[in-house]
């Protein structure tokens, strides 16, 4: 229950620097296929719920170490959107 718990925790966290980055107006955005851009970034939110649910359904089932493997892509999202936000890339 506790890796549950924490992959959405995870997940909110993910959920939050995808919006503030593609709110940030970057022109990075801008180069993105036309499935990203679409419906103003939410298809990808979609798919952010997508690997959010999987992470989640693993975690309940007791495969708890995906709840790493989120931490890791969190942390790497996390590490990608500080570059966007603060224009290093």
């Amino acid at each position: 229950m506790v890796a549950v718990l924490i992959v959405f925790a995870l997940g909110v966290a993910n959920f939050a620097l995808h919006k503030a980055v593609l709110e940030s107006g970057h022109p990075m955005l801008r180069q993105m296929p036309w499935f990203g851009r679409g419906m103003g970034g939410r298809a990808t939110l979609a798919v952010e719920f997508i690997v959010l649910l999987g992470a989640l359904l693993l975690a309940a089932s007791g495969f708890t170490g995906w709840g790493r493997v989120y931490a890791g892509y969190t942390a790497m999202n996390g590490f990608g959107a500080w570059l966007v936000l603060t224009h290093r890339i």
